[in-house]
């Protein structure tokens, strides 16, 4: 019996062990999806924080539950390390790392090869290895096969290497790391039949596709469809504020066709790690076959440039009460890049505070599912900052309130009954039926 069908058998009677390498927002639930199926699962990362945290049954990502880490732990079917020579162990091993950019909006892929060649001196024949990482098209086969292939084993006969990309929605109740559909493209005919069987054994559905590439650049549609449809909406917001039309109103009377039109929303800019990111990565590799992608790239000036559009129109809401940016103080409502969640990767927010803080604000944020920010590269002047405390007189204080993401949470009415001005990006105030004060809410 060959390799491939060795490691297929061993998936299918359900005695495979399962390595999981990156336990963030999307390894974490991809591990209690493995356990809940009845595999043994590794988990892997560097950061000893996560591993102590999984071992004392506890959840670093609010949207998970401590209670179902710890069930995972104590059924004794989850082992979590920093060492990665245990990593011969598991028949599978799906890498779940960042892909962020560097300065230049050029694909950094250093936590993916880096992982890889840690990986690499540990792997064994038979194993299954799954990028789910966001990647330009040629990512797996260009960079991680000829690691693995330099190690002395066979891409397709020893090693059986896939792509299939993350579809995490982080917080969102109706769809889980288990019933979102995954699509699966492997290097050779055994590795796609191998990669296909590892995930049908935890996804209700897999989509197959003839490549990784293929795999790969479905990722990169997905998001850039979103980015593109969120920069045309964000384009229009400007036209129609300055026409005095509201936008909000216009796209749901728009959103009653049945058909031909789908609603994208308008925002103070695109967070989290994959919408902003991920089309860059095809407008990178674009390139190297001599195109252009001027739509893509567009859309990301427009929406890189929605902070500071929201900025101006905070100034002149300022100055309509004779008052200036510098030495006002400023509250951000809603420091996590989207509603109900305590992700604050490339969240807008920041930008907002550091262009405010520029002009001389003075500037605060509540979120209640971000208590204190913690360190991160691009915005290391708020680390240690603490969400203010939500209370009447707090919030009166203030001479401007920014609603950036619109939390559940939130108390949208005590806000209209504390604050003087509110600069509303989300129409919160408006979905929630409330009703301001002449001149108190300025959408942007």
């Amino acid at each position: 019996m060959k390799l491939a069908d060795q490691t297929l058998e061993k998936i299918e009677n359900g005695s495979a062990v399962i390595g999981v390498v990156g336990l963030g927002y999307v390894g974490l639930p991809l591990i209690l999806g493995f356990v809940g199926r009845g595999f043994r699962v590794m988990g892997i990362d560097i950061d000893r924080k996560k591993i102590e945290a999984i071992r004392a049954g506890e959840s670093y990502i609010e949207h998970i539950p401590g209670g179902s880490i710890a069930e995972a732990v104590e059924s004794g079917k989850l082992e979590v390390t920093t060492d990665f020579s245990e990593a011969s162990r598991p028949d599978a091993l799906i890498m779940c790392v960042p892909t962020p950019l560097d300065e230049h909006f050029e694909p950094d892929l250093s936590f993916v090869l880096s992982t890889m060649e840690s990986l690499v001196p540990h792997l064994r024949p038979g194993q299954v290895v799954s990028l789910e990482s966001t990647t330009y098209p040629g990512t797996t086969d260009e960079e991680l096969r000829p690691l693995i292939e330099d190690r002395g084993l066979a891409v397709g006969t020893d090693i059986f290497l896939v792509y299939s990309p993350e579809r995490e929605d982080p917080g969102n109740p109706d769809f889980s790391a288990t019933s979102i559909p995954k699509v699966v493209g492997g290097t050779t005919g055994d590795c796609a039949r191998v990669g296909q069987a590892l995930y049908q054994a935890v996804v209700s559905e897999v989509v197959p596709v003839r490549s990784t590439q293929v795999a790969e650049f479905t990722k990169l549609l997905e998001n850039i469809y979103r980015a593109v449809n969120i920069g045309l909406v964000n384009e229009l917001k400007v036209a129609a504020e300055r026409m005095g039309i509201d936008i909000w109103e216009v796209i749901e009377a728009a959103a009653t066709k049945p058909f031909g039109f789908k609603p994208f929303y308008p925002g103070p800019g695109l967070g989290g790690h994959c919408i902003p990111i991920d089309p860059y990565y095809l407008t990178w590799k674009a390139r190297e076959y001599g195109v252009h992608t001027r739509f893509i790239e567009l859309a990301g000036e427009i929406n890189r440039s929605m902070p500071h559009w929201v900025v101006q129109r905070t100034m002149e809401a300022l100055n309509q009460r004779s008052k200036s940016v510098k030495g006002s103080r400023i509250l951000l409502m809603g420091l996590a890049y989207k509603e109900n969640v305590d992700d604050m990767r490339e969240s807008p927010t920041f930008t907002l505070m550091d262009e405010l803080a520029d002009l001389g604000a003075e500037v605060d944020y509540y979120d209640p599912h971000i208590p204190e920010i913690g360190p991160t590269r691009e915005h290391a002047r708020w680390t240690g900052a603490r969400s203010v405390e939500w209370t009447p007189e707090n919030i009166a204080g203030f001479d401007c309130v920014l609603l950036a993401t619109n939390h559940r949470v939130f108390d949208l009415a005590g806000l209209l009954e504390s604050a003087d001005l509110v600069i509303d990006t989300r129409n919160a105030i408006a979905r929630a039926g409330l009703t301001p004060r002449e001149g108190q809410v300025v959408k942007a």
